[in-house]
Parts: structure tokens; sequence; C-alpha cells
């Protein structure tokens, strides 16, 4: 039997990818931890991320997968800072935050931890960066409604196959 081909390294986006929001423009930084174990933002707003999403950087760091993230938002501060009150940053080896091209982001994750573009799985919300990074050979997959289990298992089905 042959060894399934799993990528390298699995890099998230940040806004409709791990949280419903626009962390520029829906929400207000900064952000603290409110009552019980909630995040809050600057008005108390809640603020929420898809409900799978912890299980999901969970799962992966447990099957030894290398995680990233890659945003685009000029609120770099904010999204770093959501990353830690939320317990994520600990799943994180690579994060490139900051607006540009996701091509440029790839470039860094690239330089920093040796893997080719095809050994990278990358999961977004937003057509133009899945073209983008199609293009340098980037397995993309299009995020509809926030990542789960079920969109991060098609995921690495459609890598084991390329």
């Amino acid at each position: 039997m042959t060894e399934r081909k799993v990528p390298k390294l699995i890099v998230f986006d940040l806004d409709y990818t791990l949280w419903p929001f626009w962390v520029d423009t829906h929400v207000t930084p900064p952000f603290q931890k409110g009552k019980g174990n909630e995040v809050v933002d600057a008005h108390g707003q809640k603020i929420r991320y898809y409900k799978e999403v912890p299980d999901v950087l969970e799962d992966l760091t447990k099957q030894k997968f290398e995680l990233g993230v890659a945003s685009r938002t000029s609120e770099i501060q904010g999204a770093n800072q959501l990353l830690q009150l939320f317990g994520w940053d600990k799943y994180f080896k690579y994060k490139e935050i900051y607006p540009g091209s996701k091509v440029t982001h790839f470039e860094r994750f690239h330089k920093n931890s040796g893997y080719s573009y095809r050994e990278m799985l990358f999961f977004d919300d937003e057509h133009r960066n899945i073209q983008d990074l199609t293009k340098v050979g980037v397995m993309s997959i299009l995020v509809q409604n926030g990542v789960n289990h079920s969109v991060v298992k098609n995921g690495l089905e459609k890598f084991s196959k390329q």
C-alpha cells in the first residue's frame, strides 16, 4: 500500500476562514478577556470564531502537521491579539499577517520552512487568493462558511490525489 501524500505545511487565512468577520472593520480592538472565557472587543462585543476551529487546530497538531496563518489584514496587532486570546498561538509555527499579496506571504513560508509550494495546503475564503496561489503551485481550497472538520478532510483528500 502506498503512503498517502500529505502536506508539510497547512496554512489558514483568518477573516471569514477561522472567524466570521473582518478584524480590521467589523470589530474594534483592543481585545480582552471578558467574563468567563469569552473574548470581547473595545465596545464589549463578544468575539466569536467558527465553532469547529479549535478542534480542527488541535486535531491537526496531534497529527503532527505544521500550521501557519496568512492574512492580508491591516489590523496586524488585533489579529495577533485574537490568536493569543483564543489560545491558538500555540498551533501556528508560521505567521504572515500584513497587507499585500498572499503570494508574498507564501514566499516567506517557503523561505522560513524550506518547503516547496507543492508541499503546502491553503484554506481561504477569497477567490483571488485561491487563484494567485494555485498559479504558483499551492494546493488552495476555497472555504465557504468557515473552517470545519469536513472542509479540512476534503482538502487533505484533494491534496493526497494531486
